[in-house]
Parts: C-alpha cells; structure tokens; sequence
C-alpha cells in the first residue's frame, strides 16, 4: 500500500438498501510480529496512549482490550475509525498516518488479548 490510498470507509449501522457484496480491505500485516511491534511503537509515539491507556486498558478513551466495540472491531471498521476518527475526541489521524501506518497500528490494536500482543500487560 503506498501513502496515496485512499481512506477505507465503512458503514456504522445498517445500510439502506438491498443486501449486497462488500468488499472489506483485509489488513496486510494481521499476524506479522515485526509490524505489530512496529503498531506498538506508533501507539506509544502518538500519544494514543493519553486517552486509551499505557496498555490499551482505557482511560479518557475506551478500551481497546474490550470485546464489544461502538464502531465495530473488525480490521477495516478500526481502520476507519483511525483514519477518520469519531464523536467524542477521537481525532482523525489520515494527515499524520499513511496507510501502511495505519495497517501496523491496527495489527496492534487487534494484537491486544492475543500470544501475539507485544509488552502485555502483567497478569492479575
């Protein structure tokens, strides 16, 4: 993916309408340990971390550790949320992301709760 791509929108809630075939925009690094290393370091390096929490676990933002997601979990839909940010202060990040970015940080996000996530948090 180069810098040029553009933004991936997905629907929040039905879509009006006939159902029809969509097509979701797979993220290329979901399992790649180096790009979800490299996911971490960007969470920490833009601060997501002052409204999410350290590790993720919530703060001022909601947590990214939960199962249950207002916009949706899956890889284009926090994509999208990333890209185009959401009500309430989620900033959107496009201007400062360039997809290939935003692809690690996502593989990072969707790492959390899994053997794959990166500096876990120590268990309780």
């Amino acid at each position: 993916m180069s810098a040029l791509t553009p933004p991936v929108t997905t629907a929040v809630g039905p879509i009006p309408g006939p159902p029809s075939e969509r097509s979701e925009s797979r993220n290329p690094y979901t399992g790649d340990r180096t790009a979800i290393g490299e996911g971490r370091q960007l969470f920490v390096r833009f601060n997501c971390s002052g409204c999410h929490g350290g590790r993720a676990g919530g703060g001022m933002g909601p947590s990214l550790r939960d199962v249950d997601w207002l916009y949706g979990n899956a890889d284009a839909q926090v994509f999208s949320s990333v890209v185009e940010g959401r009500a309430h202060g989620m900033p959107a990040w496009h201007t400062y992301l360039t997809a290939d970015q935003t692809w690690k940080l996502v593989a990072y996000i969707k790492s959390l709760r899994t053997g794959d996530e990166p500096q876990a948090p120590p268990s309780q």
